[in-house]
């Protein structure tokens, strides 16, 4: 959990900054919610991209208003992350020098909240100051969303993998996609289970009988989009995306990597030596299955070679 030390003293002032956790803003690491790419969501906030990247701080002012704090230290923010995550404490108190943006709200839900100050809230509003930078709605179906519905399911990576057969179809055995059992924040897949395209030919691409097609698809294939993406992902490997757009990062098994990609309209998530998932704006939260066949892997293969990766 992040510490709640504030970066400039004075309870009760907004000069304070209490800071209740970070994200890094990196070519490789980004909250996928501000943008397909790392160029994007640098713009999302007003930035220009450093190859170096930003660290993100998010807190509270001694007000209780929210404040997304850019800072140029992404080290120093890095190892803050780490520590937090193996449930050790760090005072991640950021130099005023290395301070590059203050920018009113959070881009972000943050669970936490600074103790002794007023309820979080949005800034009040100054001439020139920007709008305050607020989390997507979970009500709507958009990019953002369906970004952050393909980070989930590389997070919950084994979970979703349980659940399809090799051809790419739902296991019989597996729960609905709908199951209230599915991985806290896993947007559901929805109707019933979706057979897989094995990578955009040859295996069948139907939607069984019986299943409602998604909104906003008119009862049509929702592969014929998932062969769209793939078509894409052979063209990033003839003539690169902008730097982000495609990522690789350890898998939880050793030896595992997983990719996440985006563009215009969806989301790729993929185990490098197994199979991958799309999602699509038009196909609202549902998660479409691609099964490894013959062509994934070297496409697959291919992206990771081309990846940004973590430092």
């Amino acid at each position: 959990m992040a510490g709640t030390d504030p970066i400039a003293e004075g309870d009760g002032d907004a000069d304070a900054l209490f800071v209740l956790t970070a994200a890094l803003l990196t070519p490789a690491r980004f909250p996928s919610v501000l943008g397909d790419d790392y160029p994007a969501a640098c713009a999302a906030l007003g930035l220009g991209t450093r190859p170096d990247g930003y660290g993100l701080v998010f807190g509270q002012d001694g007000l209780g208003a929210r404040w997304t704090v850019v800072v140029d230290d992404v080290s120093l923010v890095a190892v803050a992350i780490s520590s937090w995550d193996c449930g050790m404490a760090y005072d991640l108190s950021p130099d005023e020098r290395s301070v590059v943006a203050g920018l009113p709200g959070w881009p972000l839900p943050v669970a936490t909240a600074a103790p002794g100050v007023p309820a979080p809230h949005d800034p009040e509003p100054e001439e020139g100051d920007p709008a305050p930078l607020t989390p997507p709605s979970g009500d709507v179906w958009g990019p953002a969303q369906r970004r952050l519905g393909a980070d989930q399911v590389a997070l919950h990576w084994t979970a979703w993998r349980s659940r399809i057969d090799d051809d790419g179809t739902y296991a019989e055995s597996s729960p609905d996609p709908k199951d209230d059992s599915a991985p806290e924040d896993v947007p559901p897949a929805k109707g019933a289970p979706v057979r897989g395209a094995a990578d955009g030919g040859g295996a069948p691409s139907t939607v069984p009988s019986g299943t409602s097609a998604a909104s906003g698809t008119s009862g049509s294939d929702p592969y014929d989009g998932v062969r769209g993406v793939l078509d894409q992902l052979h063209a990033y490997l003839e003539e690169p995306p902008p730097v982000g757009r495609v990522r690789s990062a350890s898998g939880a098994e050793a030896g595992a990597r997983l990719l996440r990609a985006d563009g215009p309209g969806w989301s790729f998530v993929a185990k490098v030596d197994d199979m991958a998932f799309v999602l699509l704006d038009e196909v609202p939260r549902e998660v479409l299955p691609v099964a490894r066949g013959e062509r994934l892997p070297a496409l697959l293969k291919g992206l990771d070679a081309m990846a940004v990766r973590p430092a």
